[in-house]
């Protein structure tokens, strides 16, 4: 079971195994670097060897990254754009050089653009990328979104629209958000609606194609599109969906990363009441 948390960075890269470690993780999720700054300062191959043997150490099996805040893979700011463009390779020259299992990214926001010329500049900026590392093992990661203001990623057609797109499709895969595809109108809350929603995803997208799972509760409604995370069990979706996610047998080895507020203490006590509902 690879189940864990957003750990953070802080103090060096090499921290992240560590402070996974006492979480209790066997897989987490972290930032390459401030998530809401473009500037960036290469690691050395020192920083790279020291993460890499705080990793062995630690036992951890599966780590993810998710990229900056800041990047819009299909903004109709041609400067924005570039900008956005060049840290996304960024992170995929990181996450080469970290042995990074999967890249996970928002899709983006079109703005004024439109949701069809969005989806194509999306697919545009992940064939850019891709083309700058074909041999690179990291699987890049779709995440998808509640759909606030023009997100796009709201739907698994839209996600699908993108992968079928992209050149190298066997590169690409999907991460699912819990809290996200819940306010976006996927009903996950009972056995029937859980069954629902992943036959939906398996025809759209595949479920081969499933790299990672967030897993937060949401502080919204089903369908509201707005994005708040909350702890496992105490918001809208509930405890049986989670419940039904740790118990299915084709996720055991989809790394399953928590991203809810509270702080440390609240992910320890999260990770240790997901474990305790696998049967």
């Amino acid at each position: 079971m690879l189940l864990g948390a957003h750990v953070s960075i802080a103090g060096g890269i090499f921290n992240a195994p560590i402070r996974g470690k006492e979480l209790g993780c066997s897989a987490i999720q972290i930032f390459t670097k401030n998530q809401r700054q473009w500037k960036h300062s290469p690691l050395t191959e020192v920083q790279v060897e020291q993460y890499k043997d705080e990793l062995t150490k630690s036992g951890i099996e599966s780590v993810i990254v998710h990229d900056s805040y800041l990047i819009n893979l299909c903004s109709p700011d041609k400067n924005n754009l570039h900008k956005s463009r060049e840290s996304f390779i960024l992170e995929l020259s990181l996450c080469k050089a970290l042995g990074i299992a999967g890249l996970v990214f928002h899709p983006g926001a079109h703005k004024d653009l439109g949701e069809k010329q969005g989806l194509s500049l999306i697919a545009e900026s992940i064939n850019i990328g891709l083309e700058k590392f074909p041999e690179i093992d990291t699987k890049l990661l779709l995440e998808t979104t509640a759909g606030q203001g023009t997100s796009l990623g709201h739907s698994f057609e839209q996600l699908g629209q993108i992968i079928q797109k992209i050149e190298a499709k066997d590169k690409v895969g999907v991460c699912i958000d819990t809290c996200h595809i819940f306010t976006a109108g996927y009903d996950i809350r009972t056995q029937e609606s859980y069954q629902a929603t992943f036959e939906i995803f398996d025809k759209i997208i595949g479920l081969n194609r499933l790299g990672a799972l967030h897993l937060n509760d949401s502080k919204k409604e089903l369908g509201s599109r707005v994005d708040r995370h909350e702890r496992i069990g105490q918001g809208n979706i509930g405890l049986e969906a989670f419940r039904l996610i740790m118990n299915d047998k084709r996720f055991q080895n989809v790394p399953k990363i928590l991203e809810i507020p509270g702080g440390d203490d609240c992910y320890k006590q999260d990770i240790a009441l997901l474990k305790s509902l696998v049967a």
